[in-house]
């Protein structure tokens, strides 16, 4: 749990979005202690960095070797022959009666689409959905409002059987998705199914975890565009994300490698 908060801080901290309000407030205390010079260097480099992170350019060239990774991982995984299709969460909102009576699909909802079609393909016998909920391992909710229960709505109305379906409903991040994984699996061999940008380190972590697992990527972000050349030079709210995402991705395999190592 601790480890999910300080994660869940440093992302957003780290993110161009809080470097930009951090920049913005450093600034300001410094102009209010007479240091104007400096408070005003300070906010505008903030503010530029705000403006290069919002670059398609940038936002790829921070996106694409995750997503190159991740492609070569899936040209290499056999087609057939798996013990389970995991699907991780990130992709799905769990309903969140009578404010929200019906689960919500995010971008990433790929992922759960993409489970469906490979069960409809006869890749594996069942769909793993990971994916708990910080609201209800705090108790501030009920055991019905996890992830996993939001993905397993999503994938019967995707026409899996509910008994073809395992949830896990107790892990807040990667790490603890694979731990709970291997639990249920044990040596099975697993079709990974996540977002081509996290499918890098969360196909090491299963690894680390002793599972037997290969990538299935879906939710891919650098794609071609037909857009002219030259909107690529103005800032997009969509670029600024992608960086975000990013940035957070590398922050995060760099956290997890030391977790990882703390406690092998």
């Amino acid at each position: 749990m601790n480890s999910f908060i300080i994660l869940k801080i440093l992302g957003q901290l780290a993110s161009p979005m809080g470097v930009f309000t951090a920049g913005l407030i450093v600034g300001a205390v410094l102009i209010l202690f007479r240091l104007p010079r400096l408070g005003r260097l300070v906010a505008a480099l903030a503010i530029a960095q705000l403006i290069v992170f919002s670059l398609s350019p940038v936002s790829n060239a921070l996106m694409l070797p995750l997503e190159d990774e991740a492609r070569a991982e899936a040209a290499a995984a056999p087609a057939c022959c798996y013990d389970a299709i995991v699907v991780l969460g990130g992709s799905v909102g769990p309903a969140v009666p009578p404010l929200r009576p019906d689960p919500e699909l995010f971008d990433s909802s790929d992922r759960v689409w993409h489970a469906a079609r490979l069960f409809h393909r006869g890749l594996a016998p069942r769909i793993i959905v990971s994916g708990g909920s910080f609201l209800v391992a705090t108790g501030q909710a009920s055991p019905t409002q996890t992830e996993a229960v939001a993905m397993r709505q999503f994938l019967v109305a995707l026409g899996v059987p509910e008994s073809a379906i395992v949830m896990e409903g107790k892990s807040l991040n990667t790490i603890e998705n694979m731990q709970e994984t291997r639990a249920l699996v044990g040596t099975g061999r697993i079709a990974l199914v996540t977002s081509g940008f996290h499918m890098p380190r969360a196909l090491r972590l299963a690894r680390k975890a002793g599972l037997e697992a290969d990538a299935f990527p879906t939710d891919w972000q650098v794609l071609p565009t037909a857009s002219p050349w030259w909107e690529s030079l103005t800032p997009s709210v969509g670029a600024l994300a992608a960086s975000g995402i990013a940035i957070r991705e590398y922050l995060a395999w760099a956290f997890d490698h030391r977790s990882v190592a703390v406690k092998s």
